[in-house]
């Protein structure tokens, strides 16, 4: 006999293991419209605080999977790239054309931003002309003449998905790894992939505070990814002060086009080139991870991965003449308002969570989901954890409009306040990559 959805919740409350058959259900009756947005709420409430074993885990992402489209596509190459999320990441930019210059069909669904993170969709779209609203035929056509596509969800990818977070999103059950896992990889799998490559935050600027829970939604991510035939290999890296020099959308567009060309900032450079060679191993286009690598750092010396970038932009509507020449063609705010440091000593500390925030009340991001983005405010981070500055040196940058002077004028002062910590004594600085997981069940 079929279980109604109180008697599923009722079971889900009294840490009862629930089945793939009885998990079907729960997600057909959600968008079928037979579970309504309260019950879901509660089970997704019930799974925040019992949790979910493996087993039931892989269920649920294979009903949230099949509730929509999955997508096929020949070869064994098929490789995309998620980030949790933090403060000036903009590595999809550099490794999405590296990958595709070295033979790997690289289908990435991006998202936009959420809370203090910026989404990787609304970056590119400060680039004229470019449309993230790809059909599915589009897309497929995209990935098998040209290796690469960089496209916004679509609705028929994963549906109960978009329902799932929405209800998550207010509950306060956002931080589960069984529905971050399922959330995932229903897309990501729904993109016919053979193999994913994660990139995990932790510290301050990331959802998961700590290395461990990064190392628990890794362990979650590969025992679905085993189940489904699916090749993973997670990186954990820190997130306790934005990557790269810039945030904000223009600005970050732009550092990645520098970083194709060879001249990025160290820290961006290295992890784009570490996640790209996990994506050309497990493309099977080397023959080992650092071959990868390798691989990965030719194309930014011969200038192919800068070619493919701009072959992603072309291929989808937009201004080539904005990435040859960004900082006239781009929307970059006017002012620009450097901040000092107080006092001698050793950069300890960032509050990185701030850090986004303070992005967002320029309007680089949204308070609300019918907020419209400023494309052109951000910030320029000139020191990095544990870099010795003298009182006065430059710390950073805001780029603003002239209508903003007092607000940021009160941002420096919150900065100071609570933002930032300069002491006399130098603290060790955490590792960019803390770790790298290798899970590979085809080889």
């Amino acid at each position: 006999m079929q279980l109604t959805p109180f008697q599923l919740i009722e079971k889900k409350r009294n840490k009862e293991e629930l089945s793939e058959s009885e998990l079907k259900t729960l997600i057909d009756g959600l968008i079928g419209g037979e579970v309504a947005d309260y019950q879901m709420a509660a089970m997704l409430m019930a799974i925040y605080l019992n949790g979910m074993t493996s087993k039931e885990t892989a269920a649920l992402t294979k009903a949230m999977l099949y509730s929509g489209e999955v997508l096929k596509f020949s070869g064994n190459n098929i490789i995309d790239k998620h980030s949790t999320g933090g403060v000036g990441d903009k590595t999809s930019f550099i490794v999405a054309p590296i990958a595709a210059a070295c033979g790997v069909k690289v289908p990435m669904v991006a998202g936009r931003g959420l809370g203090h993170t910026g989404g990787t969709v609304d970056k590119i779209e400060s680039i004229p002309g470019y449309h993230t609203n790809v059909s599915l035929n589009e897309f497929s056509e995209l990935i098998e003449k040209h290796n690469v596509v960089l496209s916004g969800q679509t609705s028929r990818i994963a549906p109960a998905d978009r329902k799932i977070y929405s209800l998550r999103d207010v509950t306060a059950t956002i931080d589960s790894v069984p529905l971050i896992t399922a959330s995932i990889l229903s897309k990501k799998l729904a993109e016919g992939i053979n193999g994913l490559v994660m990139d995990i935050k932790y510290g301050t600027g990331a959802f998961l505070e700590e290395v461990s829970e990064g190392e628990e939604l890794a362990k979650s991510m590969a025992e679905v990814c085993n189940e489904f035939g699916v090749d993973i290999i997670t990186f954990i890296t820190d997130m306790n002060q934005p990557l790269g020099r810039f945030a904000g959308h223009s600005l970050e567009v732009i550092e990645s086009i520098e970083t194709l060309k060879g001249n990025g900032p160290k820290d961006l450079e290295e992890l784009s080139l570490q996640l790209a060679g996990a994506m050309i191993y497990l493309g099977n286009q080397s023959a080992s991870f650092e071959e990868g690598v390798e691989k990965a750092s030719m194309t930014i010396k011969d200038g192919t991965a800068f070619k493919y970038f701009k072959d992603i932009i072309a291929h989808q509507g937009g201004d080539l003449n904005a990435i040859e020449n960004p900082w006239d063609e781009l929307e970059i705010a006017s002012e620009k308002t450097v901040v000092k440091a107080r006092s001698s000593g050793f950069i300890n500390y960032f509050d990185n969570k701030e850090i986004g925030l303070m992005l967002l009340e320029l309007g680089g991001g949204r308070k609300q989901t019918t907020d419209v983005i400023d494309f052109a405010v951000g910030l320029e981070f000139h020191k990095k954890l544990g870099d010795e500055v003298k009182s006065g040196d430059e710390i950073f940058t805001f780029y603003h409009h002239k209508k903003q002077n007092n607000l940021v004028k009160h941002l420096e002062e919150k900065f100071f306040d609570s933002i930032i910590k300069i002491e006399d004594a130098k603290k060790d600085s955490p590792k960019l990559i803390e770790k790298i997981i290798t899970n590979r069940v085809n080889k």
